[in-house]
């Protein structure tokens, strides 16, 4: 079962320990650029660099999944709540 927050997290429920949905916000905004910078990249005929975007894409979609699935599990913990962008 996936919790809302890590093990031995300094945050608490009433005060997280990470900003989910800032951090949403940020991955989903890096998942756009670095596939556009990619695509661009390989257009341009660098390779490395797209492969480094593409990675870097890769790593945001990693990300954009462990924050869903943290706050699903914070939705279990807490049914009902408001959270802000920051929270």
């Amino acid at each position: 079962m996936t919790r809302s927050q890590p093990r031995r997290a300094r945050g608490t429920v009433g005060h997280a320990y990470s900003a989910l949905n800032l951090r949403l916000a940020l991955a989903g905004f890096g998942l756009v650029i670095m596939a556009i910078f990619a695509v661009l990249a390989f257009l341009a005929n660098i390779v490395w660099l797209g492969v480094v975007c593409a990675l870097l894409a890769l790593v945001a979609v990693v990300d954009l999944v462990i924050i869903q699935r943290r706050r699903a599990a914070r939705r279990r913990e807490e049914p009902g709540a408001k959270h802000s962008l920051f929270e």
